[in-house]
């Protein structure tokens, strides 16, 4: 018997709509796998909380989260904050940085029955969590950013030997159960420095995989291959800024940003939470798209599996994975696809095709 603790915590604006397709789908997957239990564990996070407890993130919640194998995170909407918590970091990027969730994975995949510029596209972007020139997570105390003059504005970035390599590992091993193929993206014609300790590590790392092929490119050169050639790459491996940008456009070549599952993961725990937005604008309307929260679920699922040698988890991810693919090949799309699906019809068609496997 596997039983874990999920933490659910629901977020801003379309966050409660998404999260709530996401678990609808949790419990229809549960349902059909023998043995595997998710206890899902509500928790305040966001404007919701603010509300409730004063702070976005409140103590009790990442208390709460100490004692969860992993957790389902909504988008948050911190522009919308008061002033004293839009100063605070994020309350998912607090939570990368209080349980060193230092791997973002982020895959992009043409399906069946999605407009897409991309017809053939599989890829994994890996992007390094805590580091770079994301100023909310480089320092000790206090931003990487700071105004020696009114005119004069000034970012610090970070790279460490430490961070490059378990990132190029986390790509490697990944890439080992794909296509064998690493794509190390940089700028080191530029920034000798940092950037060359970060390819220098990379390259280090791969010789420890020789079955798996690598290249390398500078990110300028690399958003014009993945614009022009996506289907040729497998795992793309790259710094914090670099993979947050990359990732949202290969999100955007297989149809939409909605679809971009995503997961933040450390050595302990792990993070689903899509790649998009809260969207304000659609909130409440019941359009959203749901595709990249149930995706960020199951890439829970398979984190899960592996973490605890469990294949009962691994096959409740591989079964959200085959119904939504599913699902959009019978061209059941929401209106960002073109499509006129609800996000719960669209969760319910997904539900329907996992409970009659």
């Amino acid at each position: 018997m596997a039983r874990y603790r999920i933490g659910v915590l629901e977020g801003d604006g379309i966050g409660p709509e998404v999260v709530g397709a996401a678990l609808q789908v949790v419990e229809a997957v549960t349902h059909s796998i023998p043995g595997l239990t998710l206890d899902l564990i509500p928790l305040p996070v966001g404007l919701a909380a603010i509300h409730t407890h004063g702070v976005a993130l409140p103590p009790s919640t990442v208390a709460a989260l100490e004692e969860c194998h992993g957790w389902i995170m909504g988008p948050h909407d911190s522009e919308s904050y008061p002033p004293a918590e839009r100063a605070k970091r994020n309350p998912s990027g607090e939570l990368r940085r209080r349980f060193d969730l230092y791997a973002n994975i982020r895959p992009a995949r043409t399906f069946s029955g999605v407009p897409s510029l991309a017809p053939a596209a599989d890829l994994v972007v890996v992007r390094e969590n805590t580091e770079g020139f994301y100023a909310d997570r480089n320092m000790a105390q206090g931003a990487g950013e700071f105004m020696p003059t009114p005119d004069v504005a000034l970012a610090v970035g970070v790279f460490t030997r430490r961070g490059a390599e378990r990132i190029a590992r986390t790509a490697f091993r990944l890439a080992q159960g794909r296509r064998r193929s690493v794509t190390i993206v940089h700028k080191y014609n530029v920034l000798r420095l940092t950037y060359g300790l970060f390819l220098e590590t990379c390259r280090a790392v791969a010789r420890e995989f020789p079955d798996v092929a690598v290249e390398d490119y500078h990110i300028d050169a690399m958003a014009a291959h993945l614009v022009r050639r996506p289907g040729d790459f497998d795992v793309i491996v790259t710094t914090n800024m670099f993979g947050d940008i990359l990732s949202d456009l290969a999100g955007e070549l297989v149809g939409s940003l909605g679809m971009a599952g995503a997961l933040n993961a450390g050595d302990e725990r792990a993070m689903a939470q899509a790649t998009h937005g809260s969207a304000p604008d659609i909130a409440g309307r019941g359009i959203a798209n749901p595709v990249g929260g149930l995706l960020s679920t199951a890439l829970l699922l398979h984190w899960l599996g592996d973490r605890h040698g469990d294949p009962g988890a691994h096959a409740a991810g591989e079964r959200i994975e085959a119904a939504v693919a599913a699902t959009l090949t019978a061209g059941v799309r929401t209106p960002d696809l073109g499509g006129s699906a609800r996000t719960l019809e669209f969760a319910e068609a997904v539900q329907e095709r996992i409970a009659a496997e």
